[in-house]
Formats: C-alpha cells, structure tokens, sequence
C-alpha cells in the first residue's frame, strides 16, 4: 500500500496554533455507521458522554509531558537545542541534539539554567546525554522542569510560552516522561469526566511516553517497509481487570486518543489467547505497533482521537479502523467545514465494526 495514498491538503489556517477555551466547545465529527445515509455527524466535544453508554470503559493514556526541549552551547560555543526523547534513567536520557555539526561521545555541553550534559553514546539519530548533577540540579527532572520549554509540535510554528505548561498536559496526567501530549485527551476537563462517571461509565489508565517521532511523516512508498519508532508502555492489572469487567457487562472499550488505542492493542498481540476473547493480559516495555488498513484490532470498539497529519502512521492507523476512503473523504468533510487541526484542535469519534480478525493474523508489526 503506497504512502501517497494517504495524502490530503490542508489549508494552513486550519491549523490550530491555540486550543478552544473552554475545552468542551471544540467541535466533535462524529463518523456514524457506515450503512445510514449520512455517516458523518457534526457536534461539540460536550456532547461526548452522550455518545457513550452506561458499561462502557473510557480508557485513558496518563503520562505526564515533561519540559523536553532546552537550549544551550557547546564548549567551543557554538549553539545548541536538545531535545530530551526518553528518560534513561534520574541523570541520563535519549535525545535529538540540533547543533552545527553532531557532538562526538565526550562532548560537554553547557545548557540553559546552568546545568552540564555529557554526550555519552549515539544510536543513529538519537545521542544519550547524562546530567552532571550539582545542588541546583539533583536530577533530569528538577532541571527540565525550571530550564525546559514544552515541547509544541512543529507545525505550531511559535515559540511556547507559560500558558502552554497548562494547555499541553492533561488534567490527569500522573507520570512524567512523554514528550508529546496525547492529544485527544486535552479535551477531557474534570466536569466532562465527572458528567460521563455520573453516567455510569468506567474510566482505567495505561501509560505510554508519546515519543518526538509520532510527528514524523512515513518516509518510503511502500508502507509496510516504514519502521516505526519505538515509545513505553504499562497496561497495569486494574486495566486488564476492567477490561474483562467491561466484557461481562456487554461495555464497549472506548479509548481516548491512539496512544491509548495502541497500547491496548500492543497488550492483545501481547497475548493471543485472551484477544482472541477480545480481551488482554498486562504489558509493561516497548511497543513499535504500526496500524494501517488491513491490520487488525483486537479489543478496542471505538476511538475519540484528532485530525492527523498527511501521510503520518496516525492517519494510517484510523484508516485502518474505518477504511481509508471513509477516513479521507471524513477529512475532506472537516476541511470544508473549517475544523480545527492537529494537537490543540478538533476531534472526531470513531466506532470500530467487528468482527475482528483471528488471533494471531498480522503479527509482524506487533511490538
């Protein structure tokens, strides 16, 4: 399946450089079922828990976005950005450095807020720095979060300031360690939460460190020759409890956002016989899960995610959910309707038709 198959042109104003206050006027595309006459239908991020149904579970992806990029100079003195891509451990981390010329292993680097990085090793485009730590900066953590920017998307094309601290994080994000937000959950205020627990619907957590590369187009033409870029996740024995309640109840699980989406199913490949009852075992490591049409999904029955960039793994993932056709000319529709793109726009609902798949079909891009 060629890449170009998912391109689409968006007028740049239709990128949302700011989110909608309050949360819950975002507009939401609702893509109904494909046999009605109308399939799409347009409405507001408030009116969300009215698509959902008591005994249903709302999983939701808790990772926190930590201050990942910051500035500095190496010894020679020549300019530098780092941008941390995954913590290592309290003093060491994975990152992408944009300087003049790559620095070599032994490299120091003098950083914003008067902290000092060594470059310790390289793996491709990826350079592991550790932290020199001094009373003002015990650890990674303290020192990103005093000296470090918000990590915004590219395509926001502006500098972050402090409002970004609130709007790029969730209100229940709990553990640090993505370096970009999962989106669709920025919708998500503690009245919209409260309204859809009133209703009776369940809420369980996974967390998976949204890495840099979400962002990055599929560069060969063949699709299913792209190697994805590998991010963390934990889907912890409360989910898979809840998961399994759920089924007893006759819920749907409904994920917020395709981190989520891809860290239950990473859990299901994980775990052949249980998704073959549409359920999981529990996963904690690395997941390189590449969706696209033809790959199945196992467990998840519908998805609440944002408008994906051209040629991205995230549009190929919906596509792959609802048909690349239905998904492209749903993108059309939102073009024409001036919705709002990319991480701080707008929304669409997505239910996912089973039957699934057998168990154990396509598992080359699993994990």
């Amino acid at each position: 399946m060629q890449t170009k198959l998912f391109d689409y042109a968006l007028p740049s104003e239709l990128i949302a450089r700011r989110p909608i206050e309050p949360r819950e006027d975002a507009r939401l595309l609702v893509l109904e079922n494909e046999h009605t006459p109308n399939d799409l239908r347009e409405c507001r991020i408030a009116d969300f828990p009215g698509l959902l149904e008591p005994g249903d579970l709302l999983i939701l992806n808790n990772t926190r976005v930590i201050p990942a990029r910051v500035f500095g100079h190496k010894a020679s003195g020549g300019k530098i950005e780092v941008l941390i891509e995954r913590l290592q451990d309290a003093l060491s981390a994975w990152c992408h450095i944009r300087a003049s010329k790559s620095p070599p292993p032994g490299t120091r680097l003098d950083m914003d807020g008067q902290a000092t990085l060594t470059v310790k090793d390289r793996d491709d485009a990826l350079f592991l720095v550790e932290l020199t730590p001094d009373p003002l900066n015990p650890d990674l953590l303290t020192w990103l979060n005093r000296a470090g920017h918000m990590p915004l998307p590219p395509y926001i094309e502006r500098a972050d300031d402090a409002q970004d601290r609130h709007d790029y994080q969730t209100v229940f994000a709990a553990h640090d360690g993505a370096v970009a937000a999962p989106t669709a959950s920025l919708h998500l205020t503690e009245a919209l939460l409260e309204q859809i627990a009133a209703k009776g619907v369940k809420t369980a957590f996974v967390t998976l460190h949204v890495g840099a590369g979400t962002f990055q187009p599929v560069r060969v033409d063949n699709i299913q020759e792209h190697t994805m870029h590998s991010e963390w996740l934990n889907v912890p024995e409360e989910t898979v409890a809840a998961i399994d309640a759920a089924r007893e109840r006759g819920g749907r699980v409904v994920c917020v956002g395709t981190t989520a989406l891809r860290a239950i199913e990473t859990a299901a490949r994980a775990n052949p016989k249980a998704a073959a009852q549409r359920r999981i075992g529990t996963y904690q490591g690395d997941t390189r899960l590449f969706l696209y049409p033809g790959q199945p999904v196992y467990v998840v029955d519908a998805l609440l995610t944002n408008f994906h960039l051209p040629q991205s793994t995230l549009l190929m993932l919906v596509s792959a959910l609802a048909g690349r056709e239905r998904i492209l000319a749903a993108y059309e529709h939102a073009i024409r309707a001036s919705f709002r793109f990319f991480s701080y726009g707008d929304a669409m609902f997505i239910p996912i038709h089973h039957p699934i798949a057998p168990a154990g079909a396509e598992q080359s891009h699993a994990i």
